[in-house]
């Protein structure tokens, strides 16, 4: 049994737990509808979404690579379609190289569901895409990419009052001048990544400022995202993987926040 780091009160908004493949090139317009119909009891509402970029981590030598962009006309629209539940705390999303499956606070009230209660729940939701890939006849996936995203929100007023008190809120942020010239920056935001061992991966971590749209309240936004590629297909080797991402960010955010915002969000662990 895995000990990772734990807290009472977590600033989790959203969980995603996200994979890429091959792209099925037959996969169309219609399919959207069938795939829906096969869900429809348990995601009844959807929102049509522009696709999300193909990203594959590189290293070494591929990484010197330049990018190549190739043009022409789609056989139509690329488009990516989230398919959300009756609360819409829960969704999935789906594009034709894409599966994610989602969970985000929508009620102050509501708990953030730990990483072990929502595996079950991508296997079962995995599984079921799958099957109906094999019912349309569209074949079997070539996982490329696994990507677990935390978002995280800290509010301004609980261990943070200005820009000038990071340093209590991130261990990498010292916020001391060597001269006493600068004064208190007006605004931060912050952008790193880490290889994860034997390649396996990166760890991104993103702050960003800003202004929460449900009560206009100021926040730093922190998302916290794993990628990199599993062994192989098989729904063991993802999930392996998944651990291994769950791992460095749980790991990876209590780093790079403080012990001052741990006693805040209750750690137990």
């Amino acid at each position: 049994m895995r000990m990772l780091p734990d807290f009472n009160e977590p600033p989790v908004i959203e969980t995603v737990l996200g994979l890429q493949f091959d792209s099925l090139e037959s996969f169309s317009i219609p399919h959207f509808g069938l795939y829906w119909f096969k869900i429809l009891a348990d995601y009844p509402k959807f929102n049509v979404q522009p696709p999300l970029t193909h990203v594959v981590e590189q290293f070494g030598e591929e990484t010197r690579k330049p990018y190549s962009i190739e043009m022409g006309l789609a056989p139509f629209p690329e488009l990516r379609c989230w398919f959300v539940n009756d609360t819409e705390n829960r969704l999935i999303q789906i594009q034709k190289d894409r599966f994610i499956y989602n969970w985000r606070k929508i009620k102050e009230t509501e708990e953030y569901p730990h990483y072990d209660y929502l595996k079950p729940k991508f296997i079962e939701e995995w599984n079921r895409f799958c099957q109906f890939l094999e019912e349309v006849k569209l074949g079997n996936v070539n996982i490329n990419q696994c990507e677990i995203t935390y978002v995280n929100h800290i509010d301004i007023g609980k261990g943070w009052k200005s820009y000038g008190d990071l340093n209590k809120v991130f261990s990498c942020w010292s916020g001391d001048p060597s001269v006493n010239f600068l004064p208190e920056p007006e605004m931060v935001s912050l952008n790193t990544r880490y290889v994860m061992p034997e390649k396996r991966g990166r760890l991104y971590i993103i702050m960003q400022p800003g202004i929460r749209r449900h009560d206009a309240k100021e926040i730093l936004q922190l998302q916290l995202i794993a990628r990199g590629k599993p062994a192989s297909s098989s729904i063991e080797d993802i999930m392996e993987w998944f651990d291994l991402g769950h791992e460095w960010i749980v790991k990876g955010f209590t780093d790079f926040t403080t012990e001052n915002m741990h006693e805040i969000w209750g750690r137990k662990i």
